[in-house]
């Protein structure tokens, strides 16, 4: 208790609210050129928000969709911004399936620093492709990670499909 009680609000669902450090925010700054889109892995930037290849991920094409708003829960965004939100998962869904041909997807999102969530303050939806018999498990037990493909190799392959 006295370690959930001491908790700062970094560490709140909403976390610091002016985006300052956040990667889901640089990555959505209209600022950003081609080289700077490839260099932060984002696929797609429009009103809806971003989508972008996960830098760490859980498997190979894991893709990370985030509102361009720097809001730590779902409840945060207006009805047309959880609409762009899905809108971009379906677009990412299309990519992985088009090009990596997953047999399944795992998609959610991790409220909170306790629910998982590496970046308490900016709310984002992963996109996970996967395979029957893949190594979920490895993580888990062994605490490894098993990525077949090179990150930028998935970049460009993603990005080379999209319309």
């Amino acid at each position: 208790m006295a370690y959930i009680s001491g908790l700062d609000s970094a560490d709140s669902p909403s976390g610091p609210g002016d985006g300052s450090g956040c990667f889901l925010c640089e990555a959505a700054s209209e600022n950003l050129g081609d080289d700077d889109m490839d260099r932060t892995l984002v696929l797609q930037r429009d009103d809806r928000g971003i989508l972008m290849l996960n830098r760490y991920p859980y498997t190979n094409g894991h893709l990370l969709a985030a509102p361009l708003s720097h809001v730590g829960d779902i409840s945060e965004l207006n009805p047309q911004q959880r609409a762009g939100l899905m809108e971009l998962c379906e677009l990412g869904t299309r990519l992985l399936r088009k090009t990596m041909q997953p047999q399944g997807i795992n998609m959610g999102m991790n409220l909170g620093r306790c629910a998982g969530a590496g970046l308490p303050g900016h709310a984002h939806m992963h996109v996970v492709p996967r395979w029957n018999g893949d190594v979920n498990f490895m993580q888990t037990v062994g605490q490894v990670r098993v990525i077949p493909q090179a990150l930028n190799e998935s970049f460009k392959m993603l990005k080379a499909a999209l319309p």
